[in-house]
Parts: C-alpha cells; structure tokens; sequence
C-alpha cells in the first residue's frame, strides 16, 4: 500500500463522513449569503464588500479545515485502523502525505463546489466578483486549506482522541484568527521601535491566516489599507516574482508541518 492508495482511501472516507457533506452545504451556504452583501453588479477589486467576504471566509475555512483535517488522524487511532495499516509495508511518510492529499482533495473539491453554485447564481442574477476577484477568492480559500491543514496534520499526531484535537483545533483557530490583531499590538507594544518590523514580519510568516490574507489584499490593490509596517510587504508582494516566492514559502511551511508530523507519528510508531 503506497502513498496513492492511502490518498485515495481518504477520499472515500473523505466523502463517506456526514462531517464532509455538513461543511459542503455549509460553505454553499455561506458562498450564496456574500451575494446578499453585494449592492453592486458585480465587485472587482479591493473594496468594504471584499474586505467582509475574505474576513467571512477567514472565520470558516480554517476551523472546518482544523477539525477535519485533525479528525482524520485521530479516528485511525481509536478506531484502530491504523493498527490495520501498520501490518502493511507502508512508510509513515507514504501515510502522512497520503492522508494530507486525500484530505486536501476533499476539502478543495468543497469550495470548489461552493464557488461554482455561487458563480453560476451570480451570473444569473448579475450580482457577484468580477473574474480577476473571483480567482483570488479561490486562490485565498486555497492556501487556507493547504496550510491549515498542515497544523491539522500536526494536531491530529500529536493528540489522542477527537475531543483532544477539537480543543486544540479551536484554540489554534481562535488564536490565529480572531485573537491575532489584539495579540499583535499587545507583543509589539512591549518591543523597542527597531523589533517591531522584524518581529512582525516573522509572526506573519508562522499565521497561515495572516499570511495567505495579506497575500491576497495587495494582489486585490488593497496594500495602502495595511499600514506603513508592511511596506516591505506590500512591494515583495507586488513584484514580478512575487507570486513564485508566496508559492515557495507556503511549500516550505507545509514541509515543516509535515516533517514535524511524520517525526511526532514515527515516534509514537515505534514507541507503540
């Protein structure tokens, strides 16, 4: 059993959980609600309507993404299904990264199928984001997905049961999204002026949220809603190569996630 078969056993299990279809209309839902916000015909661009979409999408995806993601993991232990697994030749790598795939896939074909009942009914309608605004909310949804569902991965090692990782899972998502802007002032408050920018720029790195959300605003034209503290930000993100090196930083955190999962479960692995 390899990596492509644990990848394609999670789809199914994937699409078997009651959890994945709960989050598919929720998130249709949800997708169908931003339309209601939208006065105009159709929205391009950085504006108060996009603003309320992505900070509505921000509150969602990463908690659906922590629990299923973290889920995933820790029923194979108390269902003892990876005592099943473990009499097969698998790698825990090939475990690891096969469980993060087929997860992936669930929850991209998720808002995949929520984008699209939106698309259509606003296209209908001739109320929705125009084409270069739509990408970028599908972009933004995306990255949320990949990268939170690396720390579910590390959630999902590290705890032994669904109650453990539901707490934890909130906790991460509490932190990292609605507790974020009040935690930051109150660090950098305590910082000599000369930190403050290297410090911010190190802790938006480790937010998935905050990082794939700034990403997102300066390519939507909002960067001079930031802030002079993310001038920097603003033009690496607006160069030519700016788009190759987000790219690059999220692989590089998904690979931490990753490794930093596989070496918690190989442990446990062999411990027993």
């Amino acid at each position: 059993m390899n990596l492509l078969h644990i990848a394609v056993r999670e789809v199914k299990l994937g699409f078997r959980n009651p959890w994945a279809y709960s989050f598919m209309i929720l998130f249709t839902v949800f997708s169908l609600s931003l339309l209601l916000i939208n006065t105009q015909s159709f929205i391009e661009g950085y504006s108060s309507g996009t603003s309320t979409m992505l900070n509505f999408i921000l509150y969602l995806l990463p908690l659906m993404t922590l629990l299923i993601g973290s889920f995933s993991l820790t029923s194979e232990k108390e269902e003892g299904s990876w005592t099943l697994l473990s009499t097969y030749p698998i790698s825990t790598f090939s475990f690891i990264v096969g469980k993060y795939t087929g997860v992936a896939v669930v929850l991209l074909i998720i808002i995949a199928f929520g984008y699209g009942v939106t698309g259509i009914a606003g296209s209908l309608f001739g109320r929705g984001l125009d084409f270069q605004t739509y990408r970028l909310f599908i972009a933004f949804s995306a990255g949320l997905i990949i990268l939170f569902l690396a720390v579910a991965l590390c959630v999902g090692t590290w705890v032994r049961n669904r109650w453990q990782a539901l707490t934890i899972g909130v906790a991460i998502w509490f932190f990292a999204v609605i507790g974020w802007p009040t935690l930051l002032v109150a660090v950098l408050g305590l910082l000599p002026y000369m930190w403050i920018k290297p410090l911010l720029t190190a802790l938006t790195v480790l937010n998935p949220a905050e990082l794939v959300r700034l990403f997102v605003v300066v390519k939507l034209g909002g960067g001079s809603a930031l802030g002079p503290e993310y001038y920097e930000w603003v033009r690496w993100i607006q160069a030519p190569s700016g788009t190759v090196s987000f790219l690059a930083i999220c692989l590089i955190w998904v690979s931490a996630a990753i490794g930093l999962a596989h070496w918690v479960w190989e442990r446990g692995r062999v411990r027993g």
